[in-house]
């Protein structure tokens, strides 16, 4: 299947939610850090609620009405949302989230929706968290010129992340 980057609509929002708690699901499931599917689904399936839903069609307009302050792709396979990259520029530029779901993963899509999302952010450093154990995501990044801080956190009490940082001209 072919997969399409492109800007995402406000209609867009309750796709958008879909897949980032799908992704969640795939991605984050560690019995070590004691995250199953009812955990995630308490601390992420807001993301597919009436509210949830209404916070990424504000982030999307948001994205229309401020493009040089607030990024965000979507990856289209058919009608389909596979997956997406955000993130905000202030000051340092944040990126985050970024998910692709499985099945959309392989594929260099990943690396086209980063040359995208590098072009936005032109030379202004970059931060953003990764979960520790995610260690294809953390390889991804460091092709990127992404490197660790050494800064931590447990997000809502279980989730390990660590900081990630691209300098410019990385």
């Amino acid at each position: 299947m072919v997969h399409q980057i492109d800007v995402p609509r406000p209609d867009d929002a309750a796709r958008v939610g879909r897949t980032q708690l799908t992704a969640w699901l795939q991605t984050y499931p560690d019995t070590g850090a004691g995250i199953d599917e009812a955990w995630i689904r308490e601390h992420r399936g807001s993301a597919v609620t009436a509210e949830g839903i209404a916070q990424w069609r504000e982030f999307i307009e948001e994205t229309v009405r401020e493009p040089d302050q607030s990024f965000c792709r979507v990856v289209r396979s058919g009608a389909e949302i596979v997956g997406f990259l955000c993130g905000h520029r202030a000051g340092v530029v944040t990126l985050g989230p970024m998910y692709l779901v499985d099945e959309a993963q392989g594929r260099g899509t990943g690396g086209r929706l980063m040359d995208e999302f590098l072009a936005w952010a032109q030379d202004a450093p970059i931060r953003l968290w990764v979960t520790e154990y995610n260690e294809r995501a953390i390889r991804f990044y460091e092709r990127y010129g992404f490197r660790t801080t050494g800064e931590r956190e447990l997000w809502r009490g279980r989730l390990p992340n660590v900081r990630m940082s691209r300098e410019p001209g990385a």
